[in-house]
């Protein structure tokens, strides 16, 4: 199974019936539209607006399928379900330090090259949010985590033949090269028009040529107030068949545009290497991991939706 398809099925099962992990700020003093009423708790149409924006604004993501109405329903079941789980994490009195949500932050700083204040704020800015939003975002998802672990509890366990069985089928053994990539994301605001899609458009091919007369990346993030994340070397084996080609005609060093139904995306290659075969000894603790936690997401499913079934809920739309 691919990395890219492993991330974006995690992000579809999320949203389809489990929890999304991407809490929602709502900053706006207006009174929004109410889609539902988890018991004495709303969820507004914004909410909704947001959680798309989140999910569009993270490489290797893309939203399920479905456009409109459809749409919006499985992103408000997601919501409802985020409700419920924080019900009960309050419940229990599951907390998170503050510590804990400081130095969970400092990382994402880090790994996003967001170490300077002005540069964090416009970039948070672009996407709707404060450093408090962030921090409440990253809070809730520690929450959930040690929710998912508690009700999950003694009842997950993999066994060594299942860890095999997953390497020999899915996981790539293979050498092959590897490919260090930076995405710029670029994303289509909810319900975009046309002339807002054109806008996008027109943005990225300003941002592309300016790279190309010659400005860095940090000065492109710092300029324009976008998120770069770098992923790092990746194994070929592991990228989806159509980018893996597309990256076939990129030279090292260069950057080239990707359009998909959620916006544009700019790609650089940063550099490229020779890859080693993965023996089942080396990745057996990862796959493990991997299977433990869609088990364990799989069963917290299953448990939320004995929460839905004794919870007051009313859906407005």
């Amino acid at each position: 199974m691919k990395r890219f398809s492993w991330l974006c099925s995690w992000m579809v099962l999320l949203l389809a019936g489990g929890m999304a992990l991407l809490a929602v700020s709502v900053t706006a003093e207006v009174v929004d539209r109410i889609v539902a009423v988890v018991n004495d708790e709303i969820i507004t149409y914004s909410e909704l607006q947001q959680v798309a924006k989140a999910i569009r604004a993270q490489p290797g993501f893309s939203l399920p399928a479905g456009s409109g109405r459809d749409l919006d329903r499985q992103l408000l079941e997601s919501l409802i379900n985020q409700k419920l789980s924080k019900f009960e994490a309050k419940r229990r009195g599951i907390t998170v330090t503050e510590q804990e949500v400081n130095k969970a932050f400092e990382d994402f700083r880090k790994r996003n090259g967001l170490e300077k204040d002005e540069v964090l704020a416009q970039v948070l800015a672009k996407n709707g949010m404060t450093v408090k939003d962030m921090k409440q975002q990253i809070e809730d998802q520690l929450t959930h985590e040690r929710l998912v672990a508690i009700v999950t509890a003694n009842k997950v366990t993999i066994s060594d033949a299942e860890v095999r069985a997953f390497y020999e089928r899915e996981f790539p053994k293979t050498g092959g090269g590897q490919v260090h990539l930076k995405i710029l994301s670029l994303p289509y605001p909810p319900g975009a028009s046309a002339s807002q899609r054109e806008e996008i458009k027109k943005k990225a091919e300003l941002i592309l040529e300016e790279f190309k007369k010659g400005a860095s990346w940090e000065q492109l993030r710092d300029r324009h107030g976008v998120l770069i994340q770098d992923l790092g070397f990746i194994s070929i084996a592991d990228l989806d068949p159509q980018l893996a080609q597309f990256l076939t005609q990129v030279k090292t060093g260069d950057t080239a545009p990707i359009q998909t139904i959620q916006g544009f995306q700019l790609v650089q290659v940063v550099g490229r290497r020779e890859g080693q075969g993965r023996s089942f000894e080396e990745v057996a603790p990862q796959i493990k991991n991997l299977l433990q936690r869609r088990e364990m997401e799989k069963q917290f499913s299953e448990w939320i939706k004995g929460q839905r079934d004794r919870a007051h809920i009313q859906i407005k739309m």
